[in-house]
C-alpha cells in the first residue's frame, strides 16, 4: 500500500475529460430539444465517463504504476470489458440526479399559463411600423407545447383583452388565437404600464386551476408605476413578468421595465429593432422552466438554496460514480475506494462551479461547464497520493494455481502420527 501519483494518468484523464466536454457540448443543445432533458444529461456524464475512462486506461497501459504489471499482463482485457459498466454507472447516476432535481418541491409549479401583453399605443407606428410584434407573438403561439395556455392582452391608454386565456390542446384553438393576434392594430393613445400589469393579472386569476403562469410585457414607453405596491400581487401568486424594451435603451423606461423584471423574478430583454422581437419571444420561451445540471435555473427556483443544495450534491453523487466507476474499471478495491473518495470532492468543486458559475451567457456557460469536467477528471486523479493504493482485486480472478488448493506431498509420516511405528 502505497501513496503515489501517475502523472501520466493525470495528464490523459484531463485530455480525455476535455475531448469528451467538446463532444458533450457539441450534443447537448441537439439532445436537450430532442430528448427528455434527465436522459440528455445522463448521456453528457456518460460521455465523460468514457473520455475520462479511457484516458486513465491508456495512461496504465503505457505506464501501469498504479496498478503494476501483473494487472497488465494478467486483467488487461478484463478492465476493456468493464470500461461499458463504468459509463453505464455514470448514465444511471446522471439520470438519477436530473430526475431529483426536476422534482418540483415546496409549491413550486410548473409554467404552463403564459399572458402576452402587448403595447399598441402610438408610438409603436414609429418603432415598429411594420407591425412585427404581431408576427412574434404569432409565431411565439405556434411553438407553444399542447399543454399550455395561452391569453393576448394589448394596452395604450387602457387595457383590452384580445384573447382571453385559451388551451392549445387543439389545432382550431391555436388558429383562434394566432387569428386574434392577427387582427390587431395600432392605436393613438398612451402607455398605461399599471393597467396593463392589473388586466394581465385579472385574466389569470380568472382561469383558475392554480396552475403556474407568467407574463411576456411588450413596451416601447414608460409610465407612472408603483412597484413596491402594485406588483405585490405578483409576488403573493408567484407569477413572473418578463419584460420586453422596444427601443428604450439607456431611457427612463428601460429603468422601469428591469425594475417590474427583477421585482417579479423574471427578466428584462432589450431590444433596438423590431426585426429581433421573434428571437427575444423564442429565448423568453425556450428559458421557461429551464432546470437542469448543466444550465442556468430560469424558473421559479432561480434563486432557490434548496435546489443550489440539490445541484451541488447531484455532482458530488456523479463524481463519486465515476470514481467509484474507475475502480471497478481496474478491478481493484484501493483503486476503487482511492478515486471514490476523489471522486467526491471533485465532484463537490465541480458543483460549486456550476451553481455558482453559470449566468445565462452562452460562452460564460461552455467554459464553466469545461471548468467543471476538467475538475471532475483532474481532481480524482491526483488522490491516488493522498490514500494509499495497491494490488486489491475486485473480482476471484487470479493464477489457478493460486485458487486450488495444495495437494498433500508424499512422503513419510511425522512421527507419533498417526499410523506412525514407534520403537
Amino acid at each position: 500500500m502505497q501513496r503515489k501519483v501517475n502523472l501520466l494518468l493525470l495528464l490523459f484523464s484531463l485530455i480525455g475529460g476535455a475531448v469528451a466536454w467538446i463532444i458533450g457540448e457539441a450534443l447537448l443543445g441537439s439532445l436537450l430539444e430532442n430528448w427528455p432533458s434527465i436522459l440528455a444529461i445522463g448521456v453528457y456524464f456518460a460521455i465523460v465517463a468514457l473520455g475520462v475512462g479511457l484516458g486513465c486506461l491508456l495512461a496504465e497501459i503505457i505506464s501501469p504504476r498504479l496498478n503494476g504489471f501483473s494487472w497488465k499482463q494478467r486483467y488487461l482485457g478484463l478492465s476493456w470489458k468493464l470500461l461499458p459498466l463504468t459509463v453505464a454507472i455514470v448514465l444511471g447516476a446522471g439520470v438519477l440526479t436530473e430526475f431529483i432535481y426536476e422534482l418540483n418541491f415546496g409549491g413550486l409549479r410548473p409554467v404552463k399559463d403564459i399572458v402576452m401583453v402587448i403595447d399598441d399605443s402610438g408610438s409603436m407606428g414609429t418603432n415598429d411600423p411594420n407591425n412585427r410584434r404581431y408576427a412574434a407573438a404569432s409565431e411565439l403561439v405556434g411553438r407553444m407545447d399542447n399543454d399550455n395556455r395561452v391569453a393576448v392582452l394589448t394596452f395604450s391608454d387602457k387595457a383590452s383583452v384580445a384573447q382571453p386565456l385559451t388551451p392549445l390542446s387543439g389545432t382550431d384553438k391555436r388558429e383562434q388565437v394566432v387569428k386574434a393576434i392577427q387582427g390587431l392594430q395600432t392605436t393613438t393613445g398612451g402607455t398605461n404600464l399599471s393597467g396593463a400589469l392589473t388586466a394581465a393579472l385579472d385574466v389569470l386569476s380568472g382561469g383558475g386551476s392554480g396552475r403556474g403562469a407568467m407574463v411576456i410585457l411588450l413596451s416601447d414607453g414608460v409610465s407612472q408605476l408603483d412597484t413596491a405596491t402594485e406588483l405585490q400581487p405578483y409576488l403573493d401568486q408567484g407569477v413572473a413578468v418578463n419584460t420586453v424594451g422596444l427601443g428604450l435603451s439607456g431611457s427612463d423606461g428601460s429603468t422601469l421595465l428591469k425594475d417590474i423584471a427583477s421585482v417579479t423574478g423574471g427578466q428584462y430583454y432589450d431590444v433596438s429593432d423590431a426585426d429581433r422581437l421573434a428571437d427575444v419571444f423564442r429565448q423568453i420561451y425556450d428559458r421557461l422552466g429551464d432546470r437542469t445540471l448543466l444550465t442556468e435555473r430560469t424558473d421559479a427556483a432561480q434563486n432557490s438554496p434548496y435546489y443550489a443544495v440539490v445541484r451541488i450534491i447531484s455532482l458530488l453523487l456523479i463524481g463519486g460514480a465515476l470514481g467509484l466507476g474507475l475502480g471497478i474499471l481496474f478491478d481493484n478495491r484501493h483503486l476503487a475506494r482511492s478515486f471514490g473518495l476523489g471522486g467526491l470532492v471533485s465532484g463537490l468543486l465541480a458543483g460549486l462551479t456550476l451553481e455558482y458559475g453559470l449566468g445565462g451567457e452562452a460562452v460564460l456557460d461552455v467554459m464553466v461547464r469545461l471548468l467543471a469536467v476538467l475538475l471532475l477528471a483532474g481532481v480524482m486523479a491526483l488522490f491516488t497520493g493522498v490514500v494509499p493504493v495497491g494490488e486489491g482485486r475486485l473480482t476471484r480472478r487470479g493464477s489457478r494455481a493460486a485458487q486450488q488448493p495444495a495437494r498433500p506431498t508424499r512422503g513419510f509420516p511425522s512421527r507419533g502420527g498417526k499410523g506412525s511405528k514407534g520403537f
